[in-house]
């Protein structure tokens, strides 16, 4: 079973997906792969660089990740030339890593830009982690470290979330607590056991 579990940032997602992992789902991250493919020494930096310039490299020639955020979080043109360098490779990735999950396996793909991307058709459930835009507005100025236009920009990078939400098969609220979101992903694995049964 293949499942796309997307929300805007901020949402839960992680959350949602350890949750999953502890059911023995198989967790694959978008955002852990979009990292290896800019890892030093792969052809994904060289493009970044190449692209956007030495001024994204850290001295030890890793991916300066702030740096290129502040490009291409307030240019659309700029996060769309990124995405034509990292999407492909992580979707390759991606492949490679369910394929050998094996038969039966239930394999998640947390996909931060699912619906951006234009994937939703891809899997078989997504799930769209959802959250009051206030709350999630207050969650990643204090988890990120960043000012309130900042946070604002990095919300408009991504779908709206009406948009996420007519691409979901299955809508996980999280404005209440931890425990309530880990009891309404017990019900979805339930869900899902008994349809593989």
């Amino acid at each position: 079973m293949l499942v796309g579990l997307t929300g805007g940032i901020g949402s839960g997602k992680s959350l949602v997906a350890e949750l999953l992992a502890a059911h023995g789902a198989t967790i694959i991250d978008a955002d852990v792969l979009s990292r290896e493919v800019v890892a030093p020494g792969t052809p994904g930096l060289a493009a970044v660089a190449k692209r956007f310039g030495d001024d994204v490299l850290r001295l030890d020639g890793s991916l300066d990740r702030s740096a290129l955020g502040r490009i291409i979080f307030g240019d659309p043109v700029s996060r769309h030339d990124l995405e034509a360098i990292i999407h492909p490779a992580v979707r390759r990735r991606a492949a490679s890593l369910t394929a050998a999950a094996g038969e039966g396996a239930v394999v998640v793909q947390v996909i931060p830009l699912l619906v951006e991307t234009g994937q939703q058709d891809d899997f078989d459930q997504v799930v769209v982690v959802d959250v009051e835009p206030e709350a999630q507005l207050s969650r990643i100025m204090l988890r990120d470290g960043l000012s309130e236009p900042d946070a604002r920009a990095r919300l408009r990078a991504q779908a709206g979330r009406e948009e996420r939400l007519r691409a979901a098969d299955v809508v996980l609220q999280n404005n209440g607590t931890p425990e309530d979101l880990a009891a309404a992903v017990d019900r979805l694995w339930d869900e899902w056991e008994n349809r593989r049964a």
